[in-house]
This record gives C-alpha cells, structure tokens and sequence, in this order.
C-alpha cells in the first residue's frame, strides 16, 4: 500500500543544507522516495519501505547528533544494515577512535566487520583476514600497528608485501634494490604517511623502527617485540606463508591480510592465505577474520564493480557444473 508520512528528525538543518544527496541515495536504496520538508522529512513509498526509511533517518541524525561526519558509503551501509535487520546491532555500541592523524581525521572501524578485525587484532597474536577491495584490511592493519607503536606495545612495525607481479621485470627496473621494489610498497606508504605525517614517518624509517620491505627479506630472522603486517598474501606460496609466520619472536602480533579474488601467483600455485585459513583455525591466539563487500568503504562504484566480477564468476561456475 502506498504511503505518505512525516519523520521528524533534530538535526533538520544540518541534513537539508548539506546532505540531500544522502536523501537520495537512501531512498534509491530503500525503495521510497524521501524530501525535506520545513519540519520534518516526507516519506512517500510502500510500508515496508518507509518503516526502514525511518530507521536509517533515525540513524543518521544520530550520526550528526554525536558530530560524525557521514558520506556517501556510511549512508549506504547503514542503508544495507537496516535491510538485513543488523542496524540495530551497529548503532548500539559506537566505534571508539583509534587515535587522530596529524590532519585531523579521526580513524575508527566504519562497518561491523571492520570491528571484529580490529577487535580480533587487539586481542590475539596472529589475525589472518581476507576481503575484497576497498574493505580497509590494509589501512586497518597499518593503523593497528602505529597504534601498537604510540602505546609502546612493541618498540618496532615491520611492513611487507610479496613482490609477484613483478616477476622476471624487477631486474629490469633503474635503480639499487630499494627502488626497484619501492613501487610494490607504495599503499603501505601511502597509509603510513596520513597515519603519521610524513616527518615522523621520515624520522622513524631513517632509525629503523619502521621497516617495509620485499616478503623475501625475512627469510632467517626472528622479530622480537615487533608488529609484523603481511599485506597482499594471496599471492604468497605456501613455502612463503609458512617462513613468514615462523619468523614471529617474543612479544610480537602478526597480521596477515589478502584479497582471494586478485590473486597474481603463477598457474598451479595454491596461495598461502587461503591455506593458512584452513590449516590454522582453531588455534588458540590466531583468529581469522573474512571481511566482505558491505565492509568496503571506498567510492560506492569500487563496491558494484567487485559484485558485478562475483556474480559473473558464480554464474560461470554454475555453468561449469551444468
């Protein structure tokens, strides 16, 4: 039955003047049409529709009640909560801040798997997690290991990646070791230098407490006192996931993270990540965590695109099976 209804939410101003475009997308989402009005915002759809309209604007005016800044994808999460009834479930415990950028962005977990990442993180040794683009496993991950570093849980951060795609090229490149495998290190940088500023990123790689390089590169080490990242590790071996995770000392957490979809190791490798996850569950300090295309916070296009592969490559595997 089709309807027509007011909800009066407190933070009208703020909503009207800089968020109609939020309004828009809810309501292309929930299936209704949504407009301010002078005392409230008007409602138009099918009762279904407009019950979970009033939720997610319930939401949001709680948002800007508590001065959150929400965009775009934090409208259409909660959007995609209230439709699987968990909406609830996210706003009843706020995310606490991790700490602020020297720009002054706070960083916090966005969704309720990013939670359970940077839960599982704070309370265990070892963290393997797997998602899709965009789902914040790396930047978390980083983020949880300058934290580490400020509260002075370990003295240093070691940061690593496989550098597959470059393959037999890498001797190709100009430059000494350092900047033939730097380009391969580049988002772990990137996050580094908005998490810490670039001078204090600068100073702490010249003394050696961060470190970033080439997965090759702890062959034969022990890393004492240290948070140890592992990024992009569906394109380790599983040689190469075995060496890592042994290279973990005393008073160290290690975090693994990888995205199964983009996995770039040569035709009739079994990706170390994947393994891991099978071979290690249930041990007791490791837990794993799957991160999935709710949990991404990038542009909303990085999330349809990464549905649009999936449903292609389910439909081809159905096939498959015809």
């Amino acid at each position: 039955m089709y309807e027509e209804t007011l909800i009066t939410v407190k933070h009208l101003a703020e909503i009207t003047e800089n968020n109609c475009s939020w309004l828009k997308i809810a309501s292309e989402l929930l299936a209704c049409e949504m407009v301010p009005v002078n005392n409230g915002i008007s409602v138009k759809g099918d009762v279904g529709p407009i019950a979970r309209a009033e939720s997610v604007l319930e939401a949001i005016d709680t948002f800007i009640g508590k001065g959150e800044q929400l965009d775009a994808s934090t409208v259409r999460y909660l959007c995609l909560l209230e439709k699987e009834n968990r909406l609830s479930e996210f706003l009843e415990e706020q995310s606490p801040i991790l700490f602020t950028t020297p720009q002054g962005r706070t960083i916090r977990a966005k969704t309720l798997g990013q939670r359970v990442y940077v839960d599982a993180i704070s309370k265990n040794d070892v963290v393997i997690c797997k998602g899709p683009a965009g789902s914040g496993k790396t930047f978390l991950g980083v983020a949880m290991a300058v934290l580490a570093l400020r509260n002075r849980s370990v003295s240093h951060i070691i940061l690593t990646r496989p550098a597959v795609e470059a393959g037999e090229k890498l001797g190709y490149l100009p430059g000494d070791i350092e900047e033939k495998v730097d380009p391969y290190m580049r988002p772990i940088y990137d996050a580094l230098l908005e998490l810490m500023g670039r001078e204090n990123f600068e100073r702490n790689l010249e003394r050696g407490i961060i470190e970033v390089s080439p997965l090759a590169y702890m062959r034969g080490r022990n890393l004492d006192d240290a948070f140890i990242l592992l990024d992009e590790a569906q394109n380790t071996t599983i040689e190469q996931m075995m060496m890592f995770l042994t290279r973990m000392g005393m008073n160290s957490k290690v975090c693994v993270c990888g995205d199964t979809t983009q996995i770039d190791l040569p035709f009739g490798y079994r990706n170390g990540l994947e393994d891991a996850m099978k071979v290690l569950t249930g041990i007791d300090g490791i837990e794993m965590v799957a991160l999935k295309e709710g949990d991404i916070v990038r542009n909303p296009l990085v999330q349809k695109i990464i549905m649009a592969y999936n449903a292609r490559e389910r439909s081809d595997r159905k096939d498959a099976e015809q």
